[in-house]
């Protein structure tokens, strides 16, 4: 399951690895990749709704999901309430956490909100991150729904057996917060830190990623 922008062939190398002793599903989420466009804004809910869905659909029994950042989220939504529809879950670069807003954010924010009165295209260009740009009106809407939403509690309610991976130099999901704090929220996890690594490990050292793959499937 990939991350936000992204599409299912970012787990290529998985992709790859993984076929050699599984079925390997790999889908793109609605608005993403080679999948429809959204024709309304969608939460995090409705994305885990439509997963559980299309895991119906496809008649996976008791699935091992591997998911990426936003992959994450939805994954923690889909598991928190329904558990017995997946089996080990991988999480890497799992995002998830509304962080508490700091002095310099609220004022960009108020300065975006009243540029955005007066030049709606200017605040556009000029304020929020180059993915949020890149994104059209609807899928903004979409974003916004998504991050924020804290999903802490839903990742507390997680029973499947789950091994977080993180890579050392992440920024957008640093270990030490995003790896740490779900580590500890999520009864029985693991957590490994990738060296040398940043948001996408598992394409930048695909060798170390899927032998800790491999171990964590193939274990007990």
């Amino acid at each position: 399951m990939h991350g936000y922008g992204s599409k299912k062939e970012s787990f290529y190398y998985q992709t790859e690895f993984l076929s050699k002793s599984f079925r390997v599903t790999a889908p793109d989420f609605l608005g993403f990749g080679c999948s429809e466009q959204l024709t309304q804004p969608w939460s995090v809910g409705d994305y885990a709704e439509w997963l559980y869905k299309f895991i119906k659909a496809e008649r996976l029994v008791l699935p091992h999901i591997v998911a990426h950042s936003f992959g994450a989220r939805v994954a923690f939504k889909l598991l928190s309430a329904r558990p017995d529809i997946a089996d080990k879950l991988v999480i890497t670069g799992g995002a998830g956490l509304v962080k508490p807003r700091s002095p310099q954010y609220i004022r960009r924010v108020k300065a975006y909100r009243r540029v955005k009165r007066l030049f709606p295209r200017l605040a556009e260009r000029r304020f929020g991150s180059e993915e949020y740009r890149s994104l059209s009106p609807l899928m903004k809407e979409s974003y916004k729904k998504i991050v924020n939403e804290d999903l802490r509690d839903c990742a507390a309610k997680i029973r499947n057996k789950t091994l977080l991976i993180y890579g050392e130099n992440d920024t957008v999901t640093p270990p030490d917060e995003e790896g740490s704090t779900f580590n500890s929220l999520i009864c029985g996890s693991q957590l490994k830190i990738m060296p040398c690594c940043g948001h996408f490990c598992f394409s930048e050292e695909p060798e170390l990623f899927n032998h800790l793959l491999a171990e964590f499937l193939f274990g007990q």
